[in-house]
This record gives C-alpha cells, sequence and structure tokens, in this order.
C-alpha cells in the first residue's frame, strides 16, 4: 500500500495476492475449452480441475461437490429455490428462513415469494435467536414441502461468528436444508463441510485475494442439488452452463490454496484486531464495539463515535488517505442506518465504522488510521462546547 494510504476494507474486497494474478495470467495464455477432449482442451481442463481441488480443500470438501459460479449473488440466487432434486425426482422447499443481518444477497431471498420468507431476529451481538428460529421450525408445515435455512457464518459488517453447527443440528432436527454464507469466515477461520451440519456453502474469490467475478456453491453432497438457473452445455455437472471462466477460476484456486496454507499455519492472529480496538478506546473512551461480547472474526472491527455520523466520518477518513468501511460495501450509495445494526436494536442513524485487516496489513497503516482518529474526535470534542454556548 501506499505510504500516504491505509487499505483497511479487506471484507469489501482484498487485494489480489501474487499467487492469484500469476495464475491468472497463465490461464489467460490457454487456448484450449475445458470442454473439449484435445490436447489443448485437456490442459485447460487441467487447470479447472486443479483449481476445484484447492477451493475444496479450503473447507474440507470433495473436490466435485465444488461448482463454479460468477460470484456468491449468483451462488445465492441458485440455491435459495424452492425447487430442488433429489436424483432424478423433483424435490419442493416451501419456505425459507433467513437471520435478520443477512448480506443483501440472502436478504433478497433468492427465487421464493416475498410472502414465503421469514426473518428470524437476533440479540443484540448479532447472534441468530434460536428459540425464534426453532418455533418457525415447529410450526413450518411439512406437507407443503421442507424448510429452506440461510445463515451466514460471519456477518460482513460486525464479523460476528454465528453457531453454525448448533443451527445446523437444529435445522437437521426438523428435515430441512441448511445454506451457510461462508463467503466473510472462509481462509480467516477454520470451516469444515462435513461437520457444520452445512448442506451448502457459499464462498467468493475476491474475499481471499483471488480475481473479482467468481464464487462458488460447495454441497455437502450432489444428490440433493437446486435446479440450475442457467442452462447450457452441462458445464459443472450441469448444475451451472456456460463455459467456466477459467482465468478467474485459476486465480480462485491459487486464492484457497494460500488462504488455506495459512490457516494450516496458525491462522490470522487477534492480536492486530485487539490492539486496534485498545487504541481506539483510549483515543474515544465513547466508542462502542458492536459484537464486542461474542466470538468474531480476527480481522473486523465495527463501532461508532457519540455525535459523528459513520458516514460523514467514512468520507473524512478517505481524505485523510484512509480506505475503510461505513457498514457493507455491497449497499454503496444508500445511505442510510445500517440494517445490521437495526437489526441488533441500534437503529438511531448513527451507523458504524468497519475496519477489516489483513495479516499483512502493516503497523504504518494502523499508526495513519489512529493519528486521523485523534484529529477527528479532538474536533468533536472541541466542538461540543460551543455548541453548548450558542445553545
Amino acid at each position: 500500500m501506499a505510504r500516504n494510504r491505509a487499505y483497511l476494507d479487506y471484507n469489501a474486497s482484498a487485494p489480489l495476492i501474487a499467487a492469484a494474478r500469476d495464475a491468472v495470467v497463465n490461464a489467460l495464455m490457454q487456448t484450449g475449452n475445458p470442454s473439449s477432449v484435445h490436447l489443448e482442451g485437456r490442459a485447460t481442463k487441467a487447470i479447472l480441475e486443479a483449481a476445484r481441488r484447492d477451493v475444496a480443500a479450503l473447507v474440507n470438501s470433495k473436490p466435485d461437490h465444488v461448482f463454479f459460479t460468477s460470484g456468491a449473488t449468483e451462488a445465492a440466487s441458485t440455491l435459495l429455490t424452492p425447487h430442488y432434486t433429489m436424483g432424478r425426482a423433483a424435490m419442493r422447499l416451501s419456505r425459507l428462513y433467513v437471520s435478520a443481518t443477512e448480506h443483501p444477497c440472502i436478504l433478497a431471498g433468492g427465487q421464493f415469494p416475498a410472502d414465503q420468507v421469514d426473518l428470524i431476529g437476533v440479540d443484540d451481538n448479532g447472534l441468530v435467536d434460536l428459540e425464534q428460529l426453532r418455533e418457525f421450525l415447529v410450526a413450518h408445515d411439512r406437507s407443503q414441502g421442507l424448510p429452506l435455512v440461510a445463515v451466514q457464518a460471519a456477518n460482513n459488517e460486525t464479523g460476528v461468528l454465528q453457531p453454525i453447527e448448533t443451527i445446523g443440528a437444529l435445522v437437521k432436527e426438523f428435515g430441512g436444508l441448511f445454506v451457510v454464507d461462508a463467503v466473510q469466515a472462509a481462509g480467516r477461520v477454520p470451516l469444515d463441510i462435513t461437520t457444520s451440519s452445512a448442506d451448502y456453502l457459499i464462498l467468493s474469490s475476491h474475499k481471499i485475494g483471488g480475481p473479482k467475478g467468481v464464487g462458488a456453491i460447495v454441497a455437502v453432497s450432489d444428490l440433493v442439488m437446486p435446479k440450475p438457473i442457467i442452462r447450457g452445455g452441462g458445464q459443472e455437472k450441469g448444475h451451472r452452463g456456460g463455459t467456466e471462466a477459467l482465468p478467474l477460476i485459476a486465480g480462485f484456486g491459487a486464492a484457497a490454496r494460500v488462504a488455506k496454507e495459512r490457516l494450516d499455519s496458525g491462522g490470522w492472529p487477534t492480536q492486530k484486531r485487539e490492539m486496534i480496538e485498545q487504541s481506539v478506546r483510549a483515543i474515544a473512551p465513547d466508542a462502542f464495539i458492536y459484537g464486542g461480547a461474542v466470538d468474531r472474526l480476527p480481522n473486523t472491527t465495527m463501532f461508532s463515535l457519540a455525535d459523528m455520523k459513520a458516514e460523514t466520518v467514512q468520507i473524512a477518513f478517505d481524505l485523510a488517505g484512509i480506505a475503510l468501511s461505513a457498514g457493507s460495501a455491497c449497499s454503496s450509495g444508500k445511505v442510510g442506518p445500517s440494517h445490521v445494526l437495526a437489526a441488533m436494536g441500534y437503529g438511531d442513524g448513527t451507523g458504524g465504522l468497519r475496519i477489516s485487516t489483513a495479516p499483512d496489513t502493516g503497523d504504518e497503516e494502523i499508526a495513519l488510521f489512529l493519528e486521523a482518529l485523534k484529529i477527528m474526535v479532538a474536533r468533536r470534542d472541541r466542538s461540543k462546547p460551543a455548541a453548548a454556548d450558542a445553545a
């Protein structure tokens, strides 16, 4: 990162890592189509399948249960549907249950009509209300079809980690299917589809240092699958038609391999996040950290400052050379309170600022952020007596 800029917005998009860039360039130079049987086709097919193996290894899946998409939004739109098949037999899901703090691509409900979608509440830390979910599942009319539940492993704004294993076990108790949005969790905390009780995981390349425009559905088994929304020449075992975006997929695979190596060698340390939060509180004792009492991603902090609008402060940080977010990047251009914070009971409109880092985020970048924060808080505090006198 340039010395006068600090990039602290990895949850929005991680910079392309060298291994992914090299994989993209190498794949761009290949001539064949992965579906062709000649030498050139087989060469590109080998790149495709190597990437599939690397993505599968990141979440301990079988490679042939990984299906590439254009990104997490397409994966969500595919999975959130009433129409599934079990082998050759049709299988219907009649209602969708999603937590109130989900990413917009999940909250949109996929192919379910709005009146067939129920929101599961969360507590003030952002954790799913398990009792309400149980009530929904008890009341679910199985004669109309099975329940489908979709929950994030980690919230994109607060970093709060959901008890996925517990939620999955509850869904299985009532015979439902469980979709886990693992976009933010993948590569940052260990994930194992065989022990999570998830039927499907959603992954995104650019959150782990791969190229934008590619993601994946990872299934615990390919016996029960959603009906495809993109049909064509039978690519991806018929689950997603169209010639695969080989360069993007190759970059995704390389990023997944690096992410897996990092997790195997110790993962993401939490010390950097803890240091940032301690420093923020020292500068602004009135700072509030959302989800601070529960497990969160090791790289994510969302906080608010009294009497300071998040959107305004975000612009001030950008002018000072610091890139961070006020809520989700996928809601860019939409000024207003965060639906995540509102669901947690913090709907005052102040909003929150999200810092998200990488293991190699430099101390100088954090120092630049903290120095800018000091200036903003000092300016705010100086303005308070003046405001009181004017009143």
